[in-house]
């Protein structure tokens, strides 16, 4: 088959993408950010283009598109194409965005769903299949923990026990933990090498920095996903996001806060959101998952996750 991907961001959104690789087969373009670009080409058999280089995408006809953007503009861009099968948001005649009803399972629960973003937000606490399972199913697929694929890492040279991954970026504030500071503390008092995993110019290098680490801490963000796809054991914080759309793969472990239901996808801050966690339950996490750490350097290849 010839399938056209749309998922152009969050980065960690892309990673949980990726497991569809395996599955579909035949010649995959994958349209997404200009950064993510570096995660995903070459992979398999995937050809990618960046947002900016969109009119590049060749025009053959495809059998499948699968567009997991909320966007108008996204949707309208994509509709230029000749297709077979056409999965998820798309543009309709009165220029409004909709999507196909075989992946309502997804986006009932998202920004678009018809059903008004009060009562998305309603679904979506109430959910407890994975997005994963979410997706797969709607393309008449079964989910059977498919792993995340991932590229070869650009070394640093930055390596040790625990790595922190302490940044929040501005659309959820409330997912930054108060507590990272004492946690480090805790843990280098028990001799461990512990890092705050630095902003880097490439992702690649990123990965580098996770995969260096016998354990990786922090929130519902990227590392954990890099993590994951790279066979390394975390420990994950939930503040105001959903901790049951995410598959474990046998390596996470999810610290879930006391007043989820209060802040449940709510963008603003609230200082009560990041201290609902206490430190010691985080601690214990930690080292739980340092006992069940491989070796460094024992842990599987890319190719061989």
């Amino acid at each position: 088959m010839n399938v056209l991907i749309s998922k152009l961001g969050a980065t960690g959104d892309v990673v949980r993408t990726t497991p569809l690789i395996r599955r579909l087969g035949g010649q995959i373009v994958w349209l997404t950010e200009a950064k993510n670009t570096f995660l995903l080409d070459g992979l398999g058999d995937v050809e990618c283009f960046s947002w900016e280089r969109r009119n590049s995408i060749p025009e053959r006809k495809y059998d499948l598109i699968i567009n997991l953007e909320d966007t108008l503009e996204v949707a309208s861009f994509l509709q230029k194409f000749t297709v077979g099968t056409w999965f998820g948001a798309y543009a309709a005649v009165d220029s409004t965005l909709k999507y196909t009803d075989d992946s309502s399972g997804w986006f009932d629960l998202s920004l678009i769903s018809s059903h008004g973003r009060v009562r998305a937000d309603g679904l979506k606490f109430l959910n407890r299949r994975t997005y994963q399972d979410l997706i797969f199913e709607g393309l008449g697929l079964r989910f059977d923990g498919e792993k995340y694929l991932l590229p070869k890492a650009v070394e640093t040279g930055l390596s040790g026990d625990v790595a922190i991954a302490a940044d929040a970026g501005p659309v959820w504030p409330m997912k930054k933990w108060a507590y990272y500071d004492e946690l480090k503390k805790e843990l280098q008092d028990r001799g461990l090498t512990v890092n705050v995993l630095p902003k880097r110019l490439s992702i690649l290098e990123h990965l580098a920095d996770v995969r260096q680490h016998r354990c990786i801490v922090g929130g519902d963000s990227l590392p954990m996903h890099l993590a994951m796809g790279s066979g390394r054991p975390c420990v994950s914080l939930f503040t105001c996001t959903s901790p049951w759309e995410i598959f474990e793969y046998g390596l996470l472990v999810k610290v879930v806060s006391p007043l989820l239901g209060e802040f449940f996808y709510q963008r603003g801050y609230d200082e009560r959101a990041t201290t609902a966690i206490n430190v010691e339950e985080v601690l214990d996490a930690v080292m739980a998952q340092l006992e069940s750490a491989v070796p460094m350097g024992d842990e599987l290849s890319p190719n061989e996750l």
